[in-house]
């Protein structure tokens, strides 16, 4: 069982930035690939950024691609997602995710949702 728990939503303004953190418990953190998910209202949740076990492994969405950057601390259970660049369009709801042995694209493949956190970006 893995527990998530996200931080570091906001409100911020167009062209700035923001950290989301994702704060994991449970057993073999580093078995677990890690995802961060969006969803905004009336849209369908879409993937963000994912990352493998070790972390050395990193993709993105092509919306997202030069602008944020995912990275995760096995020591401290912890994953994050650095959002530089931002537009209104990334205002959304923000989900980290863990699949074990794993770190699809695909939502439905991961085994554990964090609660969310808020991102607004105002024009």
């Amino acid at each position: 069982q893995v527990q998530l728990v996200e931080s570091g939503g906001g409100l911020v303004q167009a062209g700035g930035s923001l950290r989301l953190s994702c704060a994991a418990s449970g057993r073999s953190f580093s078995s677990y690939g890690l995802g961060w998910f969006r969803q905004a209202p009336g849209k369908e949740r879409e993937f963000v950024a994912g990352i493998w076990l070790s972390g050395i492994t990193t993709y993105y969405a092509d919306f997202v691609k030069g602008r944020f950057t995912i990275s995760r601390d096995n020591a401290k259970n912890t994953v994050l997602l650095q959002m530089n660049s931002l537009k209104p369009e990334d205002t959304a709801v923000y989900y980290c995710a863990a699949q074990y042995l794993g770190a699809t694209m695909t939502a439905s493949t991961y085994d554990y949702w964090g609660q969310g956190t808020q991102v607004t970006v105002s024009s």
